[in-house]
C-alpha cells in the first residue's frame, strides 16, 4: 500500500488578488467529488460501541480506518488484537465526546462545502487536464492534521474546523491566526492546497525561503480555483507578476518551477 502523506504544513494567508478568465458557465458544472461521511459512522461506533458501525469501519472504509488509527491517532497498529477497544476508549475522553458531538451538529449538512469543492476541483482540473480526483471523505481525529492525503484519498478532519471562537479552541491556547482558518470557509482552500501539496512536494534539502515561496505559489492557485481571495500577502504579487509575464502559462509548470524570490511571509500557524 502506498505510504500515507500526512500533511501538517501550514496553509498561511498570503495571497493577493488576480484575474484568470475561467469558463464563465464552470459554477454550473462540477467534478466528480464526493464527500463520503466517514465521520458519522465513526462516531456512532465511539459513541455507542455498536458492532454494525465497527464492521462499516473495517470492511467499507480500511484505508480510511488504518490511516486514521494508525498516522493520524498514532494508537497502534489495525491489525493488534485489542485495537477496537483500545480505539473506542480512546475516544471516551470528555474533550473528544464533546468534538464528536459538535461536529455532527456542525456538519450535519455539508451541502455548501461539496458544492464548493466540487466547482474547485473542475477549475482545477481545467488547468491540469492530467489530474487525476480523490475520494474525499470526513472523519474526526483529536485536534491533530487538518487534512490526509495518499493513496488517492482525501481527508477532512472536522475536529479542525469548529469555528474561530470555538471553546476548545481557546482552551488549547490555539492562537487567534490559528484559529480565523479554523473555520467552514477554509475546509475547501486547504483541500485543494494539501492536495496540491502532495502532487507538487517540496523536496527535503529546500531552503526555508524556497519553502515559503513554493507555498506562495500553491496559494495563488488555491485563491484561483476557490474564486476568493483565501490567502493575501504582498509575496503573491510577485507570483502573479510572474504568470502575467509568460505567454503560455502553465500551473504545472509554475508549481514545478525552482523559481525563488528574496523574501517571504512566516509560514508558522
Amino acid at each position: 500500500m502506498q505510504k500515507i502523506l500526512i500533511i501538517v504544513v501550514a496553509m498561511l494567508a498570503a495571497c493577493v488578488g488576480c484575474q484568470w478568465n475561467l469558463r464563465p458557465s464552470d459554477d454550473d458544472d462540477a467534478a466528480s467529488v464526493g464527500i463520503e461521511r466517514y465521520d458519522q459512522i465513526e462516531r456512532i461506533y465511539l459513541t455507542t460501541g455498536d458492532f454494525a458501525a465497527l464492521q462499516q469501519l473495517k470492511t467499507i472504509y480500511p484505508i480510511q480506518t488504518r490511516t486514521l488509527i494508525e498516522d493520524v491517532l498514532g494508537i497502534g497498529q489495525v491489525s493488534d488484537s485489542d485495537i477496537n477497544m483500545r480505539f473506542l476508549v480512546f475516544f471516551q475522553d470528555t474533550t473528544l465526546q464533546t468534538i464528536l458531538a459538535d461536529v455532527e451538529t456542525q456538519y450535519a449538512d455539508m451541502t455548501d462545502v461539496s458544492r464548493e469543492l466540487n466547482r474547485a476541483f473542475f477549475r482545477l482540473r481545467q488547468l491540469l487536464p492530467e489530474m487525476s480526483l480523490p475520494n474525499v471523505y470526513t472523519q474526526v481525529g483529536s485536534l491533530d492534521q487538518s487534512i490526509v492525503v495518499g493513496d488517492g484519498l482525501l481527508g477532512i478532519s472536522l475536529d479542525k474546523y469548529l469555528g474561530e471562537d470555538y471553546p476548545l479552541y481557546l482552551k488549547y491556547d490555539y492562537t487567534s491566526q490559528q484559529r480565523s482558518m479554523m473555520t467552514r470557509q477554509y475546509i475547501v482552500p486547504d483541500c485543494i492546497g494539501f492536495f496540491l501539496l502532495s502532487r507538487y512536494p517540496l523536496p527535503f534539502d529546500s531552503t526555508d525561503e524556497a519553502h515559503q515561496w513554493h507555498m506562495a505559489k500553491i496559494q495563488y492557485v488555491v485563491n484561483r480555483v476557490t474564486g476568493r481571495e483565501v490567502f493575501t500577502h504582498p509575496l503573491i504579487s510577485r507570483v502573479d507578476s510572474m504568470v502575467k509575464g509568460q505567454k503560455a502559462f502553465s500551473v504545472d509548470k509554475l508549481l514545478r518551477s525552482a523559481t525563488s524570490c528574496s523574501f517571504a511571509p512566516s509560514m508558522e500557524r
